[in-house]
């Protein structure tokens, strides 16, 4: 009789141990070891191959293949220009943060176009999917539910069935009964999740992978899980707010750091067309420390509102704050207002926030950065009808950053009608209203422009 081996596996990298450990060797986390039984049972032959000969790149026949569009705008622009047939996606995000939700009318939009749709729930029960697709106006006799959680029946039933596209919800409740360990361990992941990548090649069907993420914020299972598949997408959500984002972080048929932007209703999730009339819309005109900057999301230009509030500390060390953005970054910004500027901020709290709960990661904010700070140290308010943009360098040079051609018209088409921006750019806005470019080349030259200031 074959005797079955006990292991711990990392349930973050998949490191494999003969003994449990309290920190994983080689991810470095913590307590994150999971006793698995592994059979020893003797393996199965190896699997035949295709038996296809090597042959040239320019000789491979190939046919543009035609995008299925979801209905859904913002999801297709974040794919690339729709679903690709043979396409494995995985999506994850937070509990509770709308997955299931925008699956469900994804694939209400494509079964209204005559197309057979299969969502296969390893959490939820028919009934309960039942009563969320009648609240969000989601029924369709085109769109077929089942509860499971074994591979074998599912993709029994995808071959029986044959749709068009597949939903599994999620991926770490799915498990193959040839595996001793339980659903949502590392081996059950990594296997079924290369088994439904190498279903969807085969049949040709795209299929959607939801997926939990732990709270670091990053997809449950092995990392191998994001190799697999042809797209990775991350739903994220900013703290009270009541919309969600969108963002891919792999594609391979289109482009990567591509965002959408949803807002959450009682009737579904619904796509916000405009976010920068989101991001600005509320701010409030004249006021110390409020700049607006072009950011640029993908190929996406948005309008986001920087705000800083500069005050005496009351504690030996000040404090330098940052919500929304790098606080490395902010630290070294100070210090070129400090040096460059004579600013005297070794007494001063420093709170900078993006406004709405965005994350921005690129140096175009910069410029905006110093400038929001100046003006709420000299409690001077920028001028509204303005944007500003631009990387700063420590020696208090300001640098060009890409796609100013973008970042200006997205300004134009928001009413905005001036912008100080890095003098190497030539850009060409195209409006139909006078546009004032004010071209600097370092930070004092920005702040005598924004701020009118005798320095």
């Amino acid at each position: 009789m074959s005797r079955a081996k006990v292991v711990y596996v990392c349930q973050s990298c998949g490191h494999q141990s003969p003994k449990w450990m309290g920190k994983c060797p080689q991810c470095g986390k913590w307590e994150t070891f999971v006793e698995e039984v592994i059979s020893s049972a003797p393996s199965a032959p190896a699997m035949v191959g295709h038996g296809l000969s090597p042959q040239p790149l320019t000789e491979i026949e190939w046919g543009r293949e035609q995008r299925v569009l979801t209905g859904i705008g913002e999801f297709d622009r974040v794919l690339g220009g729709g679903i690709m047939p043979a396409s494995i996606v995985l999506v994850g995000g937070e509990p509770g943060i709308g997955k299931s939700t925008l699956f469900l009318q994804i694939l209400h939009h494509l079964a209204e176009r005559k197309r057979r749709v299969l969502y296969v729930s390893g959490e939820e029960s028919p009934e309960q999917i039942r009563i969320r697709a009648e609240r969000i106006g989601a029924l369709s006799d085109k769109l077929f539910v089942i509860f499971e959680t074994a591979y074998e029946m599912i993709e029994k039933t995808i071959q029986e069935m044959a749709p068009e596209i597949v939903v599994i919800d999620s991926i770490q409740t799915m498990h193959l009964g040839e595996l001793p360990s339980a659903p949502g361990s590392v081996g059950q992941i990594r296997e079924t999740g290369g088994r439904f990548a190498r279903l969807s090649k085969t049949l040709g069907i795209p299929i959607f992978l939801i997926g939990h993420v732990t709270k670091e914020g990053a997809i449950a299972g092995p990392k191998v899980l994001e190799h697999l598949v042809d797209a990775v997408l991350y739903f994220e959500s900013p703290r009270d707010q009541p919309y969600r984002i969108l963002r891919g972080i792999k594609n391979r048929y289109g482009p990567t750091n591509e965002i959408a932007v949803f807002e959450m209703t009682g009737g579904g999730i619904r796509e916000v067309t405009n976010p920068s009339e989101l991001f600005v819309g509320q701010r409030a005109l004249d006021n110390p420390g409020s700049v607006v900057v072009p950011c640029l999301e993908g190929s996406r230009p948005l309008l986001v509102e920087i705000q800083a509030l500069v005050a005496p500390t009351n504690f030996g060390v000040p404090r330098r704050t940052a919500i929304g953005l790098d606080p490395n970054r902010l630290a070294l910004l100070v210090a070129v207002l400090e040096k460059k500027m004579n600013m005297p901020l070794g007494e001063q709290d420093i709170f900078v926030n993006a406004a709405g709960g965005l994350r921005i990661t690129e140096t175009a904010v910069d410029l905006g950065v110093i400038a929001a700070i100046a003006s709420s140290f000299y409690d001077k308010p920028l001028a509204p009808e303005m944007v500003v943009f631009g990387e700063v360098g420590l020696a208090g040079e300001v640098r060009g950053v890409m796609q100013s051609d973008l970042r200006v018209q997205e300004a134009v088409r928001m009413g905005f009608t001036a912008c100080v921006c890095p003098a190497k750019h030539q850009i060409r806005a195209k409006a139909s209203h006078p546009f004032k470019l004010h071209l600097v080349e370092n930070v004092r030259d920005a702040l005598k422009k924004l701020l009118k200031l005798a320095i």
